[in-house]
């Protein structure tokens, strides 16, 4: 019992940081149709400047990892703005042009990371809390997995209530269901789109930061390979759907961490998580091509 105990929140915590950088995705591609491929490096950049601001300060804990974080999403959310307003902003209806351009700096991105930093895994100075446990119903549970579910929930939590009370979660909101007629009525929707780039290279910045807490490092190809399973989470929730994107990031996250550790223990074959969440992918377009609660288009 202790195992699946310890599975189900270890896969929860893995969830919480395909929630974080799914959760920007899904927003942008609601609001504006953007798919960026690029969307990887807000992860890389979180988690490099949260460990070059770690290794630098010269205080105690728990205030340098907490400067670290404030100082990861600060710099998370500047890089994405300046990423829409210099990259995507020309090319927002030019499809083709976005993914040529997207790809084309993701990959620089992480060529530039590792000529400045090097190709290997660098260990994260992490805090000696988050290395220890908490008992839960006899598992030891790293503590590192529970703060990643406690900001992944303290993140929907902040979103939701942004998007349903605020002006400009309204104009986000409203250019989801006609993007169009938000524009015919004089509303900015140029700054709104700036603010969700922001805010998505926040929490994929975060995800960076208590990425580099779940591993134990950071290397420069963590961002792409999170992406990868970021885009399965966002089409099988369905694409452009918040709460969609939750729940599937939980299912993925369970599902990947279950299935590697039973297929691990008893075929010696670890990555069978990994094929489960293609084959599920697989299934949920076959089932329903708009995801689990996206909205039909035809």
């Amino acid at each position: 019992m202790s195992t699946v105990i310890l599975l189900l929140v270890t896969g929860l915590g893995l969830g919480a940081l395909y929630f974080l950088i799914a959760s920007g995705l899904s927003l942008t591609y609601g609001l504006m149709r953007v798919l960026n491929f690029a969307h990887g490096i807000f992860l890389t950049v979180g988690g490099y400047a949260s460990w070059w601001i770690a290794v630098r300060l010269p205080i105690g804990e728990p205030w340098r990892f907490l400067i670290a974080l404030a100082g990861c999403m600060v710099v998370g959310a500047i890089v994405a703005a300046a990423v829409e307003v210099s990259l995507i902003r020309p090319l927002y209806r030019r499809h083709i042009e976005q993914v040529l351009v997207t790809v084309g700096l993701a990959l620089a991105f992480t060529a530039l990371v590792q000529g400045i930093f090097g190709p290997d895994p660098i260990s994260y100075p992490a805090p000696g809390w988050t290395q220890g446990v908490t008992q839960l119903a006899g598992a030891n549970i790293p503590n590192s997995r529970l703060l990643a579910i406690a900001v992944a929930a303290a993140v929907f939590l902040l979103l939701a209530a942004f998007l349903r009370f605020t002006r400009w979660g309204l104009i986000v909101r409203a250019g989801v269901e006609n993007r169009s007629m938000v524009t015919a009525l004089g509303i900015d929707v140029q700054r709104a789109f700036t603010l969700i780039f922001a805010l998505g290279g926040v929490a994929a910045a975060l995800a960076g930061a208590l990425g580099a807490l779940y591993f134990g490092n950071i290397d420069p190809q963590r961002g792409t390979a999170t992406l990868i399973f970021a885009f399965i989470v966002i089409v099988i929730g369905g694409l452009g759907s918040f709460t969609g994107s939750v729940l599937a990031a939980v299912v993925v996250g369970l599902l990947q961490q279950f299935i590697n550790y039973y297929s691990s223990v008893y075929w010696g074959f670890s990555a069978a998580g990994d094929l489960s969440v293609v084959l599920l992918l697989a299934v949920v377009l076959l089932w329903r091509p708009q995801g689990l609660l996206g909205r039909s288009v035809g």
